[in-house]
């Protein structure tokens, strides 16, 4: 297979190598910039989409809405954390690329799938068991029973996910094809609401199904969008030879799977924290819990954005460690950082002048009813400004540490930040000084801070470390490949 010339410019895969020497911060801003809106697009995608499935199953009543609404929850925490494994696909084909060995990409391809096909078995049984395991935890029988048959039907798309937006989503922005998926992520939404409502309502000629039609439609579109970007990749001659047939190899395989469990574990320590924060919000009663929910809502939709730039980290430290330039994946990871921090700075500054306009759109400001929750949400929102900032500093340096394939201290500094000192401070300001929600979110706010910190200050030294050990005596690295 022939390789790509050193130093060929590839700016619309967001790489960019110069003739001579390492790439300017402007240029690393260009490229990850390039390289995250489709994929921030991709991400707000998969919002819209269960965003639309929660509306459509609502107009069934409050039931439909609980069991759903539930089901669906549970069906993309499973997916979501075993997806999180398939993250070292990503930084092991841009390592490949990076070293000009695009020889090795079929190989991480294929075994990435196999490894994607794995990961179904257990998301599989555990939707399987979906309602006796919620009757385990003392959830009402009857809904406990309608999950299960919600999951039953979700989970014939466990596959398709892990594949569609596990396996792709960190594929084809390794291999400068990350624009399929905005195209495809779209579309998806699109179709999805349609298929919904038809589906549940028995609408365009369809069967009516209830609220199990919305399964049906996310599992049908999951599958859908999966064959797609599964057809794109290997039917476009630009990527081909990419995806040439090779065989799993299984030493491979633990490799990748080495480097991505400690990032499903990292995912699952996070998504619990705000799990038991929610939970613990609800003990306050109604109105603290619906202006958690809000603030919260508001949160996840502008941390797309500093997700995907950890994801274009991710790449992109990876491709200048596997080119042997060192010095050039330091500056593309810390213009990373500061291309998250500084979104997420204007997104807080617009939380603290705005917080009543952002709070009417999810509630009527003139209805007495909702002064309270007004009150707080708009008051959640200016803790939520801070806690932006550090949430999108500590997403973008795991992506940075991912780059330098550095998963597993991640991993202990994520658990000791978010547990350690996160849930405990909240829960103390919480219930010892009387903060209620605002205290638990001040909690967040801490712990995330406590997780940037210590990612920062990692990648800091790991990064200056490759940097030392590729050119001793401190001398500037060479812009030639080291293999």
């Amino acid at each position: 297979m022939r390789r790509r010339a050193p130093f060929a410019v590839m700016s619309q895969s967001g790489f960019s190598r110069p003739l001579a020497g390492s790439p300017s911060l402007s240029r690393h801003a260009a490229d990850t910039a390039r390289l995250a809106a489709p994929l921030a697009i991709a991400q707000l995608s998969q919002m819209a989409m269960s965003v639309t499935d929660t509306v459509l199953l609502g107009s069934l009543g409050p039931d439909a809405l609980a069991a759903g609404g539930l089901g669906a929850n549970l069906f993309f925490v499973v997916v979501t954390l075993l997806q999180g494994v398939l993250t070292s696909v990503s930084v092991s084909v841009a390592h490949a690329r990076g070293a000009q060995d695009d020889n090795r990409v079929p190989d991480i391809y294929w075994t990435g799938f196999a490894l994607s096909m794995l990961l179904a078995v257990p998301a599989f049984v555990l939707l399987s068991f979906a309602a006796p395991i919620l009757t385990t935890f003392g959830e009402p029988t009857v809904l406990a029973q309608h999950i299960g048959e919600y999951c039953a039907v979700l989970r014939w798309g466990a596959p398709a996910s892990l594949i569609g937006v596990g396996l792709m989503r960190s594929f084809l922005p390794a291999i400068g094809a990350a624009k399929r998926l905005l195209w495809v992520s779209i579309g998806s939404v699109v179709f999805n609401g349609f298929l919904n409502y038809g589906l549940i309502h028995g609408a365009y000629g369809l069967p009516r199904l209830g609220f199990l039609g919305s399964a049906v439609a996310t599992t049908v579109t999951v599958w859908l969008s999966a064959l797609m970007l599964m057809a794109l990749l290997h039917l476009r001659p630009r990527y081909r030879h990419f995806v040439s047939a090779v065989r799993p190899n299984v030493p491979l395989m633990g490799e990748l799977f080495g480097i991505g469990w400690p990032v499903a574990i990292t995912y699952g320590v996070e998504s619990m924290l705000f799990l038991a924060t929610g939970l613990t919000v609800g003990l306050f009663g109604e109105t603290q819990l619906a202006a958690h929910q809000i603030a919260l809502n508001v949160a996840s939709v502008a941390f797309m954005v500093p997700l995907a730039i950890g994801q274009a980290a991710n790449v992109r430290v990876g491709y200048w460690s596997g080119a042997g330039q060192p010095l050039a994946a330091r500056h593309a990871g810390f213009v990373a950082l500061g291309l998250g921090v500084g979104f997420m700075s204007l997104s807080g500054l617009v939380m603290i002048t705005t917080p009543h306009w952002i709070v009417g759109l999810y509630l009527h400001l003139d209805d007495p009813a909702n002064a309270g929750t007004v009150a707080l949400a708009s008051s959640l929102l200016g803790v939520a400004a801070i806690f932006q900032i550090v949430d999108g500093m500590q997403t973008v340096g795991s992506g940075c540490l991912r780059g330098l394939k550095d998963t597993r201290i991640p991993m202990l500094a994520a658990t000791f930040g978010y547990w350690g000192i996160g849930f405990p401070t909240g829960y103390v300001l919480a219930f010892h000084f009387g903060l209620g929600a605002r205290g638990l979110w001040w909690g967040l706010a801490a712990g995330l801070a406590s997780v940037a910190l210590l990612m920062t200050l990692r990648f800091h030294w790991k990064s200056a470390k490759q940097i030392a050990v590729h050119t001793p005596g401190g001398a500037r690295p060479t812009a030639s490949p080291q293999r």
